[in-house]
């Protein structure tokens, strides 16, 4: 019988400082009525000295573990989806893993904004071959530290945070039912950081036209957003073998509100059943449909056997959408090896 990933924890971490769009107004010729009538966003959260991507994800993977009621020894495999790492040579799943404890095999995925799903979709396969029976992924990024806070374009758009969840083995058809991920490499100018990665020059006044900062063509990304949003939504609909209105929740990636209700009227969704919280973070990239996640969650809105929809696009250009059903049915919680007495009364209790 093939094993399904069901997701049994979750948690999401954001830094304190908060970067209205009255703070923009000071910063940069733009405006609250402007920023708000283009995109959606009020607020989002920055990076302050002390936060760095590693500080974000771990204070989620915490909150994720603790959700399941297990310990980092009890992890297989951590899994990351970052652009934006606080080392290269070293992974970010490593530099989790060595704050969490354990010993957990440890990697990174890169597909920009649409990581989380290409994570999540990578961490279930995992689980149902039977390599592993218990996954933690994590999307996190901090963006604003490659912000150019003198370009209104851009800095209007991007906030910092992680959102994390764990994945467990059920016998019941939870977690990822379908998913669908693709991208257009030819396309990748219209959303990237010049540079970044290949080289790190010495002096700007060597390199004057280096700018290392994020470049967007947005108008060409808009476009490319709402058609690859839209038709991945549907397909991964289609792929689980349900019908729109099987369909209990849209969780999409928050990028512009626009781009968000295009996504939920092709799936023919009314937007109560569609989480925003774009308004209060921004663009958090990876960590925005896991921290989307989260919240439903605790606002009440997901019950046991619901059918959400994950749907993103992002830097590659890649896109990525999924079907997940919520809930534990099928989880065994006899069979994890931790003795952490949460464990042995949630085991007692079911």
């Amino acid at each position: 019988m093939m094993q399904h990933a069901a997701i049994t924890g979750w948690g999401m971490a954001v830094p304190e400082r908060v970067l209205t769009n009255a703070d923009l107004e000071r910063m940069v010729d733009t405006s609250d009525e402007w920023i708000l009538s283009r995109t959606g966003i009020r607020e989002r959260r920055v990076v302050g000295p002390r936060d760095t991507t590693t500080s974000l994800s771990v204070a989620a993977a915490r909150q994720a573990l603790e959700t399941a009621g297990l310990t980092a020894d009890d992890l297989d495999l951590i899994v990351v989806a970052t652009c934006t790492p606080d080392q290269f040579l070293v992974s970010e799943a490593c530099l989790v893993q060595g704050e969490l404890g354990g010993n957990a095999a440890a990697f990174d995925l890169g597909a920009a904004c649409a990581g989380f799903v290409y994570a999540l979709s990578t961490a279930t396969q995992f689980i149902r071959s039977g390599v592993y029976q218990r996954v933690l992924v994590i999307g996190a990024d901090t963006l604003t530290r490659f912000v150019d806070y003198s370009d209104r374009s851009t800095c209007i758009l991007f906030g910092d945070g992680a959102g994390a969840v764990i994945l467990e083995a059920s016998d019941e058809p939870r977690g990822m039912l379908s998913t669908v991920l693709g991208a257009d490499g030819a396309g990748y100018k219209h959303l990237y950081i010049p540079g970044w990665g290949a080289f790190v020059p010495e002096s700007a006044g060597i390199f004057p036209e280096y700018r290392p900062y994020l470049q967007m063509n947005g108008r060409e990304v808009f476009r490319f957003a709402v058609t690859a949003m839209g038709d991945a939504a549907v397909e991964s609909v289609s792929k689980a073998g349900l019908e729109f209105d099987d369909i209990d929740m849209l969780i999409p990636h928050q990028a512009n509100l626009r781009i968000i209700d295009a996504a939920a009227r092709r799936l023919n969704l009314p937007m109560e059943k569609v989480w925003v919280n774009l308004d209060r973070y921004g663009n958090t990239s990876a960590a925005s449909i896991p921290i989307a996640l989260v919240e439903a969650q605790l606002a009440g809105k997901l019950s046991e056997g619901a059918n959400i929809v994950f749907v993103a696009f992002g830097g590659g250009l890649a896109w990525a959408a999924s079907v997940v059903r919520w809930g534990v049915a099928g989880v065994s919680r006899l069979a994890r090896k931790t003795d952490d007495t949460r464990v042995v009364a949630a085991a007692a209790a079911s």
